[in-house]
């Protein structure tokens, strides 16, 4: 490892770290938001009434109103009642509150959980590769041998060593 490879990979690094700017803060702050995702943390509220399929069984109720792992908790008179709203079976109709992150961050974590069936996900591979890259040309950033790169070499001896910490417990 020459000099030229050393400074190459700076070039590298630093172009990259700069194209890649934009896309960094947004799964960095969409990061955060999927922290709280079991939460209602950062949501709206928006109240829903719509009219689906009548006399349509417990089991049935969620998947007509789109909502995951919906519970039924009680029935009165035909209307089953579950958290955060209702559900006529009589008539279909269905009211309920749901919860919500605001238009620009829910886009965001939409962006960070692309699947492989999601046309976004080649950039999802592409940024992970260059996430990557920037772990390997970190190391080509100081010469061998000089005090920062030793320094550099037992800061990330510590970071693998609390990561693997993490991971574990």
């Amino acid at each position: 490892m020459g000099r030229k490879t050393s400074q190459k990979m700076r070039e590298l690094h630093r172009h990259l770290g700069f194209f890649l700017a934009g896309i960094m803060a947004v799964y960095a702050i969409s990061g955060v938001a999927l922290i709280f995702r079991d939460t209602d943390a950062l949501k709206n509220e928006i109240k829903i009434e719509k009219t689906v399929e009548a006399r349509l069984s417990k089991d049935k109720v969620g998947p007509a109103l789109k909502i995951k792992n919906l519970k039924i908790s009680k029935e009165e008179a035909g209307v089953y009642y579950f958290k955060g709203g209702s559900y006529n079976s009589i008539t279909g109709e269905a009211s309920f509150v749901k919860k919500e992150l605001p238009y620009i961050l829910d886009k965001m974590t939409h962006f960070h959980k692309a699947k492989s069936g999601e046309p976004l996900f080649f950039l999802n591979i592409f940024f992970g590769v260059s996430l990557l890259f920037f772990v390997i040309s970190a190391f080509w950033m100081f010469m061998p041998g000089t005090q920062i790169f030793r320094k550099g070499i037992i800061f990330a001896a510590a970071g693998l060593v609390l990561t693997l910490i993490l991971l574990f417990i």
